[in-house]
């Protein structure tokens, strides 16, 4: 189904409608409907109880006035479409601080239409594969065209618009690399990578001995819409079909600068599958989300919700991952060298540069040791009193209300 009604989605600068909100009207039919994994319900149950009362919280309350605004916690799941915006600003800011002063590129890596059944039965295998196919794509071309090593930091997401299973990565990659005997810095062409089809036909060739190996090994489970591939013959006809068709390997040009880089990334590293700004419409019997291109897609909530646990990822499944420079392996002396030869300075140069400067330690210690001012009245500016709020049962979870709570 596609198209919809209802243009506005928000009202005030604000969402107007919640994905929790719908999570937790219609989410507990398909717990009860059974069929989950054991990720699946967590993600769901949290998100439900998600900045609610059943969480516990605090309450902002005015002396003057008596007004009282409540604060509710979060769930922290980083399957979560409410707990994401802080744990992404940190990050951007930790990755800011071990970029390479470089122009880099965006690569997507996807995954053929063909392979979505066998992925959904085997996520936790295959998205180890999809990380490592990426990697040995990159850094062989870089050994055999640049004879240098890249920095890479890649970022998995299953999702298209419409929410169905789509697994690709985007990579964020360093427009040259460290030489291989550690003495210079090798620069790419201006304007690409390495060439688009050469990616494809490598990651190809790359991802697909390693899946004939799990198939070889018993690795792999299929079931559901991958039963038919328990079939030696038809596994085979599978593999065929995959050598002789295009793989999609998608390169931008290169970003302005390094900050702009990570910046563009932190949208993709902690974002879920959909936000509620994309709420086009919610009904009792359909739910309207936004698209590519000024788009819309229309489907009832239970398909709503049963699309958005497609997404959940397995325990323990990193999905933010880094190789070469930007690998931990690197971080003591590849990474600092290449940051030398890019930028070569000493420590002096830069105390002098900046005199007055505190080390950066110094001032996060600094900013903990500082107590934070009491919040003020929203209605009055007079000082607040914070009253805790215990946890409530799970039958009495609710959401905050738009306005507080007098």
């Amino acid at each position: 189904m596609s198209g919809c009604t209802s243009s506005g989605s928000a009202e005030n600068g604000r969402p107007r409608w919640r994905v929790a909100e719908v999570l937790r009207q219609h989410g507990p039919a398909l717990l009860a409907r059974g069929g989950l994994s054991t990720q699946q319900r967590k993600a769901l149950r949290d998100a439900q109880r998600c900045r609610t009362a059943a969480l516990g919280g605090h309450i902002d309350a005015c002396s003057a006035c008596g007004h009282q605004r409540p604060s509710y916690n979060s769930c922290r799941n980083r399957h979560c479409p409410s707990c994401q915006g802080q744990r992404q600003q940190r990050w951007v800011q930790a990755r800011m601080e071990r970029v390479l002063p470089v122009r880099h590129f965006h690569v997507v890596f996807t995954v053929p239409a063909q392979l979505r059944g066998l992925w959904r039965c085997n996520p936790e295998r295959l998205h180890a594969l999809l990380f490592e196919a990426a990697r040995v794509t990159l850094t062989t071309l870089a050994k055999q065209r640049l004879g240098a090593v890249l920095g890479v930091t890649a970022v998995l997401h299953t999702w298209t618009r419409e929410l169905h299973y789509h697994p690709h990565l985007h990579c964020v990659v360093t427009a040259g690399g460290l030489d291989l005997r550690r003495k210079r810095w090798v620069p790419t062409h201006p304007r690409y990578l390495f060439p688009v089809a050469l990616l494809g036909k490598l990651f190809r060739g790359v991802l697909l001995r390693r899946l004939e190996a799990a198939f070889a090994n018993g690795e792999l489970r299929c079931v559901g819409r991958a039963a038919g591939l328990a079939d030696p013959e038809a596994k085979d006809r599978l593999l065929r079909q995959l050598r002789r068709i295009k793989w999609v390997v998608y390169a931008k040009q290169p970003f302005a600068g390094a900050e702009q880089v990570f910046r563009y990334l932190g949208r993709y590293t902690h974002r879920v599958a959909i936000s509620d700004r994309r709420l086009l419409a919610v009904g009792a019997e359909s739910i309207c989300i936004a698209t590519r291109n000024g788009g819309s897609a229309q489907m009832t909530p239970a398909q709503f919700v049963a699309r958005l646990l497609l997404h959940v990822l397995p325990r323990g499944l990193h999905k933010i991952r880094h190789f070469g420079l930007y690998a931990p392996t690197h971080a003591s002396r590849g990474l600092p060298l290449a940051t030398r030869l890019l930028a070569p300075r000493t420590d002096g140069d830069a105390a002098a540069e900046h005199p007055g400067e505190q080390p950066r330690n110094d001032q996060d210690a600094q900013q903990r040791a500082t107590p934070e001012p009491p919040a003020s009245c929203e209605r009055c500016g007079s000082a607040t009193v914070r009253l805790p709020v215990p946890r409530l049962a799970p039958a009495r979870v609710r959401g905050p209300p738009r306005s507080g709570v007098r």
